[in-house]
């Protein structure tokens, strides 16, 4: 398995160390990372030529949807235009024929819902930048797949949980906020838009299917 990480300047792999052969040391075993970005598409190019992968799973993104209010073109960037520079590198690779390509779509797409509940041909709505540039990566991996019959298929994830899910969504935010309360560390914790409802499942299972 290989993967693309950011480059930082403080470990940003905390959420897979688990899938190292030495977390301590972050020696690789089954797992190779490799430095790239979703917005240098030179950079996205030259891994997939090396790698020369069977399979490709695209969950990068800038995925809060309040933050993509505030980073809005960084936001389309990474989200809607990498999945271009994606599909682009597999087809400057010549591996349109031999590459299957998964793209994790939202239920950000159905944004301001027509119907409960959605289904494949319920109609697209996106509330946010974040919406938004995930609804062009949804047709940019349908366009590749009829012009170019790539093996291009979108997940549309409605929200999936687990312990690794990020601290600045809610429900990580009210678990640990609730830990830090019972500690006598925090007093209290806000929370944002009380009147937004979700669907969650748990990640394991949305990997399953």
């Amino acid at each position: 398995v290989h993967g693309i990480v950011r480059r930082s300047s403080s470990f940003n792999t905390g959420r897979i160390e688990h899938l190292y052969k030495n977390p301590q040391a972050h020696i690789e075993g089954n797992m190779k990372l490799h430095y790239g970005d979703l917005t240098d598409s030179t950079c996205l190019v030259k891994i997939i030529n090396e790698v020369k992968p069977s399979e490709i799973y695209n969950l990068g993104a800038q995925s809060h949807v309040k933050i993509s209010f505030d980073l809005a073109e960084y936001t389309a960037d990474v989200d809607g235009v990498g999945t271009l520079r994606l599909l682009d590198a597999i087809k400057t690779c010549g591996l349109i024929n031999s590459v299957k390509f998964y793209q994790a779509s939202t239920s950000e797409l159905f944004g301001k819902v027509q119907e409960i509940p959605q289904k494949e041909t319920t109609p697209f709505y996106p509330r946010s930048p974040y919406g938004a540039a995930k609804l062009y990566a949804y047709w940019i991996v349908v366009n590749f797949r009829e012009a170019y019959n790539l093996f291009a298929v979108n997940g549309i994830l409605f929200n999936h949980e687990s312990p690794r899910r990020g601290a600045n969504f809610v429900t990580r935010k009210i678990s640990r906020s609730v830990a830090k309360i019972h500690l006598g560390q925090l007093d209290c914790f806000s929370l944002g838009n009380l009147d937004a409802k979700r669907d969650w499942g748990h990640a394991r299972d949305y990997v399953e299917a």
